[in-house]
């Protein structure tokens, strides 16, 4: 098994920066595909980016593609989400997962994620 806990959330205005951290504890790190979802408030959580265990594929969303970069460092059991040029409507819950497919990165329904984080939120101001 594997223990999730995310940090870095917080308060920021439109085209502001911010990077969540998810770290990691228990199993072996690097046999996970990890991601990053997010949640709004009345919306269904949905997928926003995914690493393999190596960081050598990454996936994205359509809508944080160009803005959002995933990372990971195994050394550290640590996976990033650095978030650029944000807008109001990235406003969500943030979450990291954890899939035993470490060759994983591509989007996948949440429910194929067997370990989670408890959430950070992010919050973005016009």
């Amino acid at each position: 098994q594997v223990q999730l806990v995310e940090s870095g959330g917080g308060l920021v205005q439109a085209g502001g920066s911010l990077r969540l951290s998810c770290a990691a504890s228990g199993r072996a790190f690097s046999s996970y595909g990890m991601a990053w979802f997010r949640q709004a408030p009345g919306k269904e959580r949905e997928f926003a980016a995914g690493i393999s265990w190596s960081g050598g594929r990454t996936a994205y969303a359509d809508s944080v593609k160009g803005r959002f970069t995933i990372s990971r460092d195994n050394a550290k059991n640590t996976v990033y989400l650095q978030m650029n040029s944000l807008k109001p409507e990235d406003t969500a819950v943030y979450y990291c997962a954890a899939h035993v497919d470490s060759g994983s990165y591509y989007r996948r329904p949440s429910y194929e994620y067997g370990y989670w984080g408890q959430g950070t939120q992010v919050t973005v101001s016009s």
